[in-house]
């Protein structure tokens, strides 16, 4: 612990208490969970480090949670979902100026708690409030557009975007900040009511946060509840009063929880799954370009995230010098703790090592080989990248989104190789194409679109600028999220129509000039 800069050490176990229900933040006096770092585990006789504790709630505080949510809705009657847009916006500007103030503490608790180093931290932060910025100056622009009124056929329509209701939010551990606040936030300043449960990594840094919450916006508006997914999350589902699910995770919790939910054609999706991106790198391709781009697609936050380039497809002609400058570049690369913002940071999961090194092992018996020297080197709280070579798909890495640092190649002759595998594989996020010649190139983009919804050229697969759309096909996603679409995927378009004629123009003036409805008017926030 020597060796930790200042700033940066855990000083003493964080007993975290409380949680948010209701507009009040409340203390928890029964069952803790332990949240561990795995950071210093780097030998068999080392335990991971007591980080903290949290509450382990029960089923009845997670109904409690729920009716508070479903109050403050109140059928859409509720003081949030009826509230004018600018003091809707004014809440959400004065929960950003308290977020910031502890930019510090949560930066530090992600190091710890999940082993994202300090540049990415960072950057986690300062992205997910520049986001919550572009949101509210998103949501004057929707405000806007939904202040004129239209004229069709004789009947007059002045058309805005109204909440759906109650959104049960659940965020995933990789970025348990930015994309957990990619659909909380675009659900709240909606006019929707919240329930948030954070994931099991990276639970600990939304503690920070909950005074800004409490003080921001009305009772009911947001609850934060802690606890085991299964025993937060199923009687909530079950209740039948969640009109949203927003999950960032895996399809198997999405599925098993819809399929709890006693209406399930009334249960409105907004999900964020796994993904399976390629590379392909077409025998014209800036070498040295792939490799480095490859580099940190493939492992940063070592290969822990859905947007990661998780298979590469390099084409046969350009296979030996690819594979050679990869492997050397991967084997340069140093483990290192996030405070020194190294690519790779030990892994933590305290399961995911023994994950990997069977997926290793598993390629190796089928025929592949590990390319680079270092590759499946192991520690108790880590996994040296392995670049695995020749693949095939009797190999679970063919198929398995890994979500952990090893790289399976394949060679292929000819381009349908990997246009055929994407076209079988479940998911269909993004892909990495990579070449020069505009005459090849312009034919695979063309099918590539229709198979994946982003196509990187001659760059790794990423999420941002958060501007334009993420989503993905088949087993990736519903819903999109952006900052200009998120706000639509957590609202629906609603209307007021009249017939146009006298009377009912003077009703409509009246109820402007009077400021007597929120929904009919024709100012806006600037």
């Amino acid at each position: 612990m020597n060796k930790i800069p200042q700033q940066y050490k855990i000083i003493q176990t964080i007993n975290h208490k409380e949680y948010l229900i209701n507009g009040e933040i409340r203390k928890w006096e029964g069952k803790q969970a332990n949240v561990i770092s795995t950071l210093l585990c780097d030998s068999e006789d080392k335990e991971p480090l007591l980080l903290g504790k949290t509450p382990e709630m029960s089923a009845d505080l997670a109904l409690e949670a729920l009716n508070s949510a479903t109050d403050a809705f109140k059928q859409g009657q509720g003081q949030w979902p009826t509230m004018k847009v600018y003091e809707r916006i004014n809440c959400m500007q004065k929960f950003v100026k308290m977020m910031i103030l502890e930019r510090e503490e949560v930066v530090k608790l992600l190091m710890w708690e999940i082993g994202k180093n300090l540049k990415d931290s960072e950057k986690e932060f300062d992205r997910t409030v520049d986001y919550i910025i572009d949101t509210i100056e998103e949501y004057k622009i929707l405000d806007r557009k939904g202040a004129d009124f239209q004229n069709n056929s004789g009947v007059r329509a002045l058309i805005r975007r109204g909440p759906l209701g109650v959104v049960l939010c659940l965020g995933p551990y990789n970025y348990p900040l930015n994309e957990t606040f990619a659909l909380l936030i675009p659900a709240i300043i909606m006019g929707n009511t919240t329930i948030f449960k954070p994931a099991k990594h990276g639970v600990l840094l939304i503690a920070p946060l909950l005074k800004a919450f409490e003080k921001s916006f009305p009772p009911g508006v947001v609850n934060i509840v802690f606890g085991r997914g299964r025993e937060i999350a199923t009687p909530i589902m079950k209740s039948g009063k969640i009109d949203v699910l927003a999950l960032i995770g895996h399809s198997s919790s999405a599925i098993s929880l819809q399929d709890l939910h006693p209406q399930k054609n009334r249960l409105r999706l907004v999900l964020g799954l796994e993904a399976k991106n390629p590379a392909i790198i077409l025998k014209d391709a800036d070498i040295d370009s792939a490799v480095n781009e490859c580099i940190s697609g493939t492992l940063s936050f070592n290969g822990q995230r859905c947007t990661a380039l998780k298979i590469l497809f390099v084409h046969e002609d350009v296979r030996e010098e690819f594979l050679n400058k990869f492997a050397k570049k991967v084997d340069e690369l140093e483990l290192g703790m996030p405070w020194e913002n190294k690519l790779l940071t030990p892994l933590p999961e305290p399961s995911k090592p023994k994950y990997i090194t069977d997926l290793i092992n598993d390629a190796t018996n089928l025929g592949a080989k590990i390319i680079n020297k270092r590759g499946g080197e192991k520690q108790k709280n880590f996994v040296f990248p392995a670049v695995l070579f020749p693949v095939n798909d009797k190999m679970k890495v063919y198929k398995e989104e890994q979500f952990g640092p090893v790289i399976p190649v394949i060679s292929f002759a000819d381009v349908s190789k990997p246009i055929d595998y994407m076209a079988a594989s479940n998911y269909g996020q993004q892909v990495s194409i990579f070449g020069k010649d505009a005459s090849v190139l312009g034919p695979i983009i063309d099918s590539l679109v229709n198979l994946v919804c982003r196509v990187n050229l001659n760059s790794a697969c990423q999420r941002g600028p958060d501007i334009y759309p993420f989503t993905g096909r088949k087993d990736s996603a519903v819903s999109t999220l952006s900052v200009h679409d998120a706000l639509r995927s957590f609202s629906i378009r609603t209307f007021v129509a009249s017939k146009d004629n006298e009377i009912n123009k003077a009703i409509l003036r009246d109820i402007i000039d009077s400021k007597k409805s929120s929904f009919i008017r024709t100012d806006y926030y600037l």
